[in-house]
């Protein structure tokens, strides 16, 4: 008899999730270890810098100090007024009155006032807080679990936006009103985009502004966190869109009489690539990968950024130029190359009135230019000719006596040191008139036969082009290699944009009649993403932004725009076969029938929030006697659940929520994290969400290990009936 190949026995579901736990525990561990190995010292870095100049000799060994040290959290709190407000006192009172109450040592001394919060005095409105706490601290520490299960709840309701302090800037010197047509051009990951859209929707008299964002990025995968972000935003006014903002082409645009013309964005955002270097804090891996190289390399595609920004922007518009780079080639370099082609028809503006109370250092006019090995140049004349390939002319500083010229000193250079944040540049540019390029009619670039460029400059150009096109032609080649998913190599395909025609369109009618819906929201703003069968999604976007999709989709990829307003509901006997999308709730109230809008009682609205089980709604009869008489007037269907406070305040809270009248329940529609945002906002009870995930792994470990003591001991001859009985009785106990 030959001998069989020995299996091993199969692991059940509860081993196999076991070990996906262990496994991911021991990545964490990894990965912190990793982290907690790496010297944040850097030889080259501290070298160059000190020859840069960018701060005062006083400054520097606490720039130094600030450096190696881990980066603070941050957040934004969002939202309507009267939200943020209450969440804002809700945070106030209760998450930092926690954290001041903390005592961490064995003395019990109150060590709670060394991690007061902070509040960034240059955003408006408090609603803007540094903790004196890292992500890891908050994230591993059972004494603030409470705090991390907070951020990450409000973080998915969008009411609160976790960002890092000095990435807050750029948007605020933009100065976006509700009426501008913004391009982000750089936007992934996206916390600055959300920041653009909610200024568009600052103004909560105008329900339907005019204004827009269309926020680029270069890298498919990274759109799609922009899409995730935009999603918690639930605004009809963005247009996400994925190409080289470097070349990127004109939006066409219908003008007031009807013509096609080119659309001209009044602020623009170009927060560009860069080496990151001023992130050391939050990402300290770059103390190991830093070299001067890396500025120098980047040098020319920011400036071919800020080139196109500046020809899609309008005379009288404003764009920022911004990096999370200390590098003056980088910043400096690129504005100064850009302000001596641009002549007086573009200008540096200073922004720090629009930041009060945040500290920053002037722009530099002086750099010198430094290779991978340390070697450094202070024109172009000393420069080797080896290296003339990765210095280029333009990337030098202007002669000292054309420095006044360019007033390079009102950009704002954000230092670690200077408020425990990463580092950062930040430059405002304002364009005055067009371009010596572009003329009345078109942002075309043209050259006449006297403004022909110099030989050198325009050889000089070409080897950037020249170098670019290497740079990308080596990309693609280890894009064509041989991968497992064919849509890691040509990107996600998107589905299409089909908007509807007319009031006339399929399922108009049924949703119109249904919700009383008035004529003045435009149904051929309403989209899906498929051309046949069933419409499972209604999107609703702003007639600007169905204008520049429907006139650029075959020339520009977009991603994504609008918010679900609409969702497929096929329930029987329904006079309506879609239900309102709790994100859409805000963008069609004003449009909805009072028929189809129920206002409840606070109680009562916490008892729906409560009890959001779809299985198991609450019943109407449980509810208080007059939302009871309210209902009978609300026929089975989709509604909008409305409770506002009775406060004699200029803001009282003021809640909306999607909702589903059944025959005998009624059902707050909202995902969890929404209920639990909005219990929050009532003052009612949330300890059922407040998951200690330290506890629960302590429990699963020893049940783990009780369950691994009982199988060695069956498996075991160990002749004692009894004890086996009393194991399986335990394990029974266990299981149920």
């Amino acid at each position: 008899m030959g001998r069989g190949r020995k299996h091993k026995p199969r692991k059940n579901f509860a081993e196999k999730r076991r070990e996906k736990q262990k496994n991911k525990v021991e990545s964490d561990r990894e990965k912190t270890r990793d982290y907690a190995e790496i010297i944040r010292e850097n030889k080259d870095f501290e070298t160059y810098y000190k020859q840069q100049s960018i701060m005062p000799d006083k400054e520097w060994d606490p720039f130094l100090k600030t450096m190696r040290e881990n980066l603070p959290t941050a957040f934004r709190i969002t939202g309507s007024r009267a939200e943020a407000k209450a969440l804002l006192n809700i945070i106030k009172s209760d998450f930092f009155q926690e954290i001041l109450n903390m005592k961490n040592n064995e003395n019990g001394d109150n060590e709670g006032e060394k991690l007061r919060p902070h509040c960034l005095p240059f955003y408006p409105d408090d609603l803007a807080w540094q903790l004196q706490l890292t992500r890891k601290d908050i994230r591993r520490s059972e004494a603030f679990f409470r705090l991390h299960n907070f951020l990450i709840a409000e973080t998915n309701s969008g009411s609160i936006s976790r960002q890092e302090v000095v990435s807050m800037v750029p948007p605020l010197v933009l100065d976006v009103k509700p009426w501008h047509k913004v391009l982000d051009m750089c936007a992934a990951p996206g916390s600055k985009t959300a920041q653009l859209i909610e200024m568009i929707h600052a103004d909560e008299s105008i329900s339907s502004p005019k204004g827009f964002v269309v926020a680029n990025d270069l890298d498919n995968n990274r759109c799609y966190m922009l899409v995730h972000q935009a999603k918690r935003l639930n605004s009809p006014n963005i247009l996400i869109t994925n190409c080289d903002s470097s070349i990127m082409p004109n939006f066409k645009v219908t003008n007031p009489d009807g013509s096609n013309g080119v659309l001209k964005f009044d602020r623009i955002l170009a927060d560009v690539p860069c080496s990151g270097d001023g992130t050391m804090r939050k990402n300290p891996d770059i103390w190991c990968k830093w070299t001067p190289a890396n500025g120098n390399n980047l040098h020319g595609v920011q400036y071919r950024i800020a080139k196109r920004g500046l020809e899609m922007l309008a005379v009288g518009g404003k764009m920022v130029y911004s990096t999370c780079s200390l590098n003056p080639v980088e910043n400096e370099a690129v504005l100064h190359r850009i302000l001596s082609e641009t002549g007086d028809s573009v200008q540096l503006v200073d922004a720090r009135n629009d930041v009060p109370g945040l500290k920053c250092n002037p722009g530099v006019s002086n750099w010198i230019l430094g290779t991978k090995d340390l070697q450094f140049y202070k024109s172009w004349e000393e420069v080797p000719e080896h290296w003339q390939t990765q210095i280029r002319p333009k990337m030098f500083p202007p002669k000292p006596e054309d420095a006044p010229k360019y007033h390079l000193e009102r950009s704002m250079r954000i230092l670690p040191h200077h408020q425990n944040t990463g580092g950062f540049f930040v430059a405002v540019l304002e364009k005055v008139k067009p371009l010596p390029w572009e003329n009345d009619t078109s942002t075309v670039q043209e050259t006449s036969s006297k403004d022909q460029k110099p030989v050198e400059e325009i050889k000089e150009e070409q080897m950037e082009v020249d170098k670019d096109n290497e740079n990308k032609k080596r990309n693609l080649e280890e894009q064509n290699k041989p991968q497992k998913k064919r849509k890691r190599i040509i990107g996600y395909r998107e589905d299409p944009f089909v908007f509807f025609k007319d009031e006339n369109e399929a399922v108009w009618p049924s949703i119109k009649d249904f919700y009383g819906i008035s004529d003045e929201l435009d149904p051929r703003c309403l989209l899906v993403r498929c051309h046949g069968g069933k419409k499972k999604n209604i999107y609703l976007t702003s007639p600007a932004i169905r204008d520049i999709v429907l006139l650029n989709e075959n020339s520009i990829k977009m991603i994504n725009t609008g918010v679900k307003t609409f969702v497929r509901c096929d329930n029987k006997n329904m006079r309506c076969p879609f239900r309102l999308a709790q994100e859409g709730i805000r963008r069609v109230f004003s449009f909805v029938n009072e028929e189809r809008k129920l206002h409840v009682a606070k109680e009562d609205l916490i008892t729906l929030l409560q009890n959001n089980d779809p299985h198991k709604p609450p019943e109407i009869e449980k509810l208080t006697q007059t939302t009871q008489e309210r209902l009978k007037n609300i026929a089975t269907g989709s509604c909008i659940l409305i409770y506002e406070e009775n406060l004699e305040n200029s803001e009282p809270l003021k809640l909306k929520i999607a909702g589903w009248r059944g025959i005998m329940s009624l059902r707050a529609y909202v995902p969890v994290y929404d209920a639990v945002h909005f219990l929050r906002l009532l003052g009612a009870d949330c300890s059922k969400y407040e998951v200690n995930k330290f506890e629960q792994n302590r429990i699963a470990m020893k049940n783990s290990t009780e369950t691994e003591k009982e199988s060695e001991l069956e498996e075991g001859d160990t002749g004692d009936n009894v004890m086996t009985e009393e194991l399986k009785l335990k394990r029974i106990e266990a299981v149920a």
